[in-house]
């Protein structure tokens, strides 16, 4: 008999039991007279209650389970109150990260097919615009001010009157909304009753829950099928791995944190920010917040510790509250871990969980193993709790000698510097891992699987609860990056890399971005890492111009600001340097051609994964008009 009592947003519901009066969600406002920080906020039964009158809205809307409804707001309490409260009527939520851009987005949405809109007044204005590319978008909810469009507001929605608050839709002229005023729509007068409790929709592991688009870093993005067993899953596996207790205070710099927060008893303080743009972050809102709530955990990508932990070092900031950092997206650089492990708590930690949209989280590294700090080891600084197996215990010392690992052996950081890859650590216990051998194309079943040895480069395939099984957007990636199992789906990563002998993964590049020359491949981590040495470069990237196989591989060289050769003499000289890294090295040795560039094409939503793509098209530009 299948578990119908899923719906991971009981959770919430569980918690506000639990919790009813403790801070939930905490939302930045402006400044008061005196220069400080306004808040508001809400208790978990307060949010709990919330997202009940939204479920009961829903449902006396017409909204029928499995809908899809494109939730384009921004964080916020409104956002993760409708969230769970999606969750509870068992509407599927489209989440997609406005960041990627327009063109992008909108493909997005028309993909995805939606049946409704949950958005702040311009997107609807959009929506109304564009009605070929949303032909099912019946049931439209507006957070804000309702102009032309049609539909109810959140407010309505919740019970209560007409908001007035929320963004107007500017430089829409007068003519243009009496054109596309829908006179017929009385959505708005319906008569939405003050709920009490809702119960939460019944569902089971493969229950519906979301649709949550990839970066599109190697290719358009694909909007990956989420189920409540798969939310559920990571809830679980993030709170256990790393000790995740209730009462924590955490600062997300991804909105959907702060869902697993709520769902795990943590406050979520959310920041001012644009989520979009991590690189764009001002630390000193930052700093700010986690001191005005004396938050203990935060969440963010790369590019927001680069500004957070040069800030706090420039300035000799402190943060002591803080024991717990994440950061996840891409590859974390040993300067930024180092950075911010000097402004957090001494016994603080800075984990590195790896994983992908299709597959989160997989596995994970601390800073100290990264780093080399060994002498300071205990259990939480490598990401171990009691429930991972073979957890140290009483005697640290003893389990690093029994995993190969002497307190004054150097981090991984060092091998990475010498072109051994990026270790991302060791899987999460809900993980099963293989490293099997590169296929482009199709792989049908596990039969046409070959699993390569420790050691030995190829692709790495996971399967887990918190896998993902399926596209529904794009479905024709499904035969390229699933393969069907009886016990359950694995998910071909895309990522090349190898296991050691501790059962950690090494990453050297993505899949799509291996250089196939006449010699065999060549890896862009593995090789860039040589370059990314000299203190003159920023960083590098390997590219490939010519046929598939044989393939030129050519670097190119990002210098760090205001270090960028300013004429030929410098130029020349810089290479020569550049030139002798490379002749250093077993792995570049024969790497010939160099190019500078003033600023890689990088993905906006984590800052940092470069677009190869592009930039081989633009060296292949470039050594054309040589």
């Amino acid at each position: 008999m299948k578990d119908t009592s899923l719906n991971v947003a009981r959770r919430l519901s569980a918690m506000a039991e639990s919790r009813p009066d403790a801070v939930a969600v905490v939302e930045p406002l402006g400044y008061d007279a005196h220069g400080k920080r306004q808040y508001r906020h809400v208790t978990f039964r307060e949010l709990d209650q919330d997202s009940d009158r939204i479920a009961r809205g829903l449902r006396q809307l017409g909204v029928p389970p499995g809908a899809r409804l494109a939730l384009l707001v921004r964080p916020g309490i409104d956002f993760i109150s409708l969230v769970f409260g999606l969750l509870k009527a068992g509407v599927v939520a489209i989440l997609i990260d406005p960041g990627m851009g327009r063109r992008n987005l909108i493909r997005c949405l028309a993909d995805a097919q939606p049946e409704g809109f949950v958005a702040i007044p311009i997107v609807h204005a959009v929506r109304v615009l564009l009605p070929g590319r949303f032909p099912k978008a019946r049931f439209n909810v507006t957070v804000g001010r309702r102009w032309f469009w049609g539909g109810v507001t959140l407010n309505k929605l919740r019970g209560g009157a007409k908001n007035s608050r929320g963004l107007t839709a500017p430089g829409i002229c007068v003519a243009l909304l009496r054109r596309l005023l829908s006179a017929g729509d009385h959505s708005e007068d319906l008569e939405f009753p003050s709920p009490g409790n809702v119960e939460a929709m019944p569902a089971s592991a493969n229950t519906p829950a979301a649709i949550i688009f990839t970066t599109g870093s190697t290719g358009p993005p694909k909007g990956v099928h989420y189920t409540h067993g798969n939310f559920d899953a990571q809830v679980e596996q993030i709170r256990d791995f790393y000790g995740i207790r209730p009462g924590e205070i955490d600062l997300p710099g991804f909105p959907l944190f702060g869902l697993f927060n709520c769902a795990m008893g943590v406050t979520a303080v959310i920041p001012d920010m644009d989520p979009s743009r991590p690189a764009q972050v001002d630390p000193a809102k930052i700093v700010e917040a986690i001191r005005d709530w004396s938050v203990t955990q935060t969440f963010g990508s790369p590019a927001i510790w680069s500004r957070v932990g040069q800030y706090c070092e420039q300035r000799g900031i402190r943060l002591p509250t803080i024991r717990r950092v994440l950061s996840a997206g891409a590859p974390v650089p040993a300067d930024v871990l180092r950075k911010m492990k000097a402004c957090i708590h001494p016994e603080g930690e800075v984990h590195t969980p790896y994983g992908a949209t299709e597959a989160l989280p997989v596995a994970s590294i601390a800073a100290g193993e990264v780093l080399g700090d060994c002498p300071n080891f205990c259990p939480t600084k490598m990401g171990l709790s009691p429930s991972v197996p073979n957890f140290p215990g009483t005697d640290p010392k003893g389990w690093l000698a029994k995993m190969g690992l002497s307190p004054s052996a150097p981090g991984t950081a060092e091998q990475t510097r010498s072109g051994a890859g990026v270790c991302v650590g060791r899987r999460f216990p809900g993980i099963r891992w293989k490293v099997i051998r590169i296929v482009d194309g199709p792989i049908r079943s596990p039969a046409e699987v070959e699993e390569l040895p420790v050691g030995q480069i190829g692709e790495l395939i996971v399967r887990g609860p918190q896998v993902t099984r399926e596209y529904v957007t794009r479905v024709e990636s499904n035969s390229l990056g699933k393969i069907p199992d009886d016990a359950g789906t694995w998910h071909r990563m895309g990522d090349t890399g190898y296991l050691d002998a501790l059962d950690r993964f090494w990453f050297c590049g993505r899949v799509a971005h291996r250089v196939l020359t006449s010699d065999g491949p060549m890896y862009p981590i593995r090789c860039e890492a040589i370059f990314n040495r000299h203190p003159a470069i920023r960083r590098s990237a390997l590219v490939g111009v010519g046929p598939v196989g044989r393939q030129r591989p050519v670097i190119v060289l990002e210098p760090n600001r205001g270090q960028t050769p300013r004429d030929r003499k410098a130029k020349e000289a810089l290479l020569a340097e550049v030139r002798q890294l490379g002749a250093s090295s077993p792995l570049t040795e024969g790497i010939v051609t160099f190019l500078f560039h003033s600023g890689f094409p990088v993905d906006i939503r984590h800052n940092a994964k470069i677009f190869r793509e592009k930039l081989a098209a633009w060296a292949g530009r470039q050594l054309w008009n040589e």
